[in-house]
């Protein structure tokens, strides 16, 4: 599904954020990102979603190398990824409803395929009852659900999470990783750049840990080792 090869990334500072990354995520497989801040996790996944360019190395994704897809063609590329950021940035001004339509909206559905798809996704998310409320009317953990909410509405076949629980308290950060292995069970590709190692070790997803750019540890390969 997504491959990464001898990937790196430096900025015009000089900074190596990536150097030498080899990795592969399968369809439908779950894969949480750890190390510690600046180890290149968010680079990362920026990579992947075409909002940055590798410096070198090749990324494919789904057969496709991703240094082939000229500017014009990125959103149409970015309709398959659904990308969640640590503060799901919601307009305040809109209802949640119409936060989470906001992709569609932009793409040109039809009114009907808008009202079934942001649905769809809020019951997904436990918050179908709320959809006419404004986003302030929510708590922190409500409103990175509809943050969630949004990212799926495309019915996107991956989906990248930088940090999806970093503002949270420990039981909103659980209830929204158990948000995601639902999203896993029904098949979407995962990745999920996080440092919170007490809540990913309960789970029994693949753990990839960066470390000041390199890829230092990877459970996949240590489990076809054993």
């Amino acid at each position: 599904m997504i491959i990464l090869k001898h990937v790196r990334k430096q900025y015009s500072s000089g900074h190596d954020a990536l150097r030498n990354i080899n990795i592969s995520i399968a369809q439908g497989e779950m894969v949480f990102l750890t190390g510690k801040s600046g180890a290149g996790k968010s680079t990362l996944l920026k990579l992947m979603a075409l909002l940055e360019r590798p410096t070198a190395g090749k990324i494919l994704f789904d057969g496709q190398n991703l240094a082939d897809i000229q500017p014009g063609k990125i959103p149409y590329f970015r309709r398959r990824i659904g990308f969640i950021f640590q503060s799901p940035m919601l307009l305040y001004d809109r209802t949640i409803f119409e936060n989470v339509a906001l992709p569609l909206t932009i793409a040109g559905y039809q009114e009907g395929e808008i009202i079934k798809r942001v649905q769809a996704s809020l019951d997904m998310v436990g918050l179908l009852k709320k959809a006419k409320q404004p986003p302030q009317n929510l708590s922190s953990g409500e409103q990175q659900r509809v943050g969630i909410a949004r990212a799926i509405v495309t019915r996107p076949e991956v989906i990248l999470a930088d940090e999806p629980t970093g503002n949270l308290d420990p039981e909103l950060s659980k209830e929204i990783m158990q948000l995601f292995d639902r999203l896993h069970q029904v098949g979407i590709t995962i990745a999920i750049a996080t440092h919170d190692l007490s809540l990913i070790n309960t789970m029994p997803h693949r753990k990839i840990e960066l470390n000041q750019g390199t890829l230092s540890y990877d459970t996949a390969k240590e489990n076809q080792h054993a």
